[in-house]
């Protein structure tokens, strides 16, 4: 069943209605979860809050996983037979965590038109999306031809480095014969990411001896070894096609001015849309900051200032694609043209990383709304746009299950 098909079916406009009638709501529950601190690795409290809401609204077989996912169901056909048949479930997900450390002060106030507060939009409006989305389902009772599960998962930011779905789609996972695979990520109601960037991040650590910086100066500096490895990662020519990106995001060492440290480390990011240029240039950039430890090691006076090396990798996100000519992707580019938007395929890294890794249909998508300073104290949302975002969410995610008329 095409979109605009089901754009006129009775229980797809009820849940419509049902979106509008209860948009009030789903700002009201953004302000509530937003001001739920979930620093990395701290998603428990908000986890909690999704665990009680999901009971609410009458999902089924509401849980908690062993990474602190929170998991519900909207069976089938109003019955679970699709979990041990021959149609995988589809996954709605949208991510508990965000970037701000314990101590933030995650007051959301109201500026005019704009709500303003740490991880409002990021990912406070995904969750609520979701929210809104099951409610819609529950009270509208689509008969889909498959489950959909919802999911708020942990760790998708920075170091969280997508542990939530990787759990999700572990090796010996019942996940993996998902039929199709949606992230609610931030706002808007154009963006449709099917590509993957993958990513590998490092903290590279260098240890020496240290010392007195005039009685001992000529031992090998572990900052000035950082430094040469920091002025070769910036001369690596990096590819445009795939586009491939490198950056040092943190350097930090030494304990005085007037001391030689005895470490200093860095964190590394590198990215691409592409897996073979994220293995090269990784390759690379591992190369030229071993090389730079030899060369300041050549350059030091003294047999008694070796430097010790450490790699840590921090990150490890998969690239890949969900074809543009897929039924998930076509689904999400009609969607969006139902709502009056131009849809644009997109590269990022999200949680749909992981099910495009493994060719399952994956997506990412805004859920309406406007926003901006993301990631920012000032990070702030607007409702323009917002209703529609749901509207375009909720098409998505019943032709991915099917609609049984």
């Amino acid at each position: 069943m095409d979109v605009a098909t089901l754009n006129r079916h009775p229980a797809v406009d009820r849940a419509r209605t049902t979106l509008r009638e209860r948009d009030a709501e789903t700002l009201a529950a953004m302000i509530e979860l937003a001001q739920i601190p979930a620093p990395p690795f701290g998603e428990s409290a908000r986890g909690e809050r999704m665990r009680r809401w999901f009971e609410e609204l009458g999902l089924r077989d509401v849980a908690v996983d062993e990474v602190g996912n929170v998991l519900a169901w909207y069976p089938a056909n109003g019955s679970a037979q699709d979990r041990a048949g021959e149609y995988g479930p589809v996954l709605i997900c949208a991510h508990l965590d965000t970037v701000f450390p314990p101590e933030t002060d995650v007051t959301v106030r109201r500026v005019g038109e704009r709500l303003v507060g740490p991880g409002i939009a990021d990912n406070a409006r995904g969750l609520a999306a979701l929210i809104a989305l099951a409610g819609a389902l529950v009270e509208a009772r689509p008969s889909l031809a498959r489950s959909v599960v919802f999911a708020a998962t942990v760790g998708e930011e920075g170091v969280g480095d997508l542990r939530g779905v990787k759990h999700l789609f572990r090796e010996d996972s019942p996940w993996r014969r998902a039929a199709a695979f949606i992230a609610l990520d931030g706002t808007g109601t154009r963006r449709i990411v099917n590509r993957a960037l993958g990513s590998r991040r490092y903290r590279v650590t260098i240890e020496g001896s240290g010392g007195h910086s005039w009685a001992d100066w000529g031992r090998a500096n572990p900052i000035h070894a950082l430094g040469r490895a920091i002025a070769a990662l910036d001369a690596i020519d990096l590819p445009r096609r795939p586009r491939t990106t490198l950056s040092v995001g943190r350097i930090e060492g030494g304990t005085a001015v007037n001391a030689i440290p005895t470490e200093a480390w860095l964190e590394l990011d590198i990215r691409s849309e592409g897996a073979n240029a994220l293995d090269a240039v990784e390759a690379k950039a591992l190369r030229e900051i071993k090389r730079a430890v030899v060369a300041t090691e050549r350059h030091s006076r003294g047999s008694d200032s070796p430097l010790a090396l450490r790699f840590e990798r921090i990150g490890d996100r998969p690239s890949g694609e969900t074809p543009a000519a897929s039924p998930l992707v076509a689904a999400a580019c009609a969607a969006t043209r139902m709502i009056g938007e131009e849809p644009e395929l997109a590269a990022s890294s999200t949680d749909a990383n992981i099910p495009i890794s493994l060719g399952i249909p994956a997506i990412a998508m805004g859920a309406g709304g406007r926003s901006s300073g993301v990631h920012t104290p000032d990070e702030w949302y607007e409702n323009d746009g917002g209703p529609e975002g749901l509207d375009r969410a909720l098409l998505t995610l019943v032709a991915a299950a099917g609609l049984e008329m």
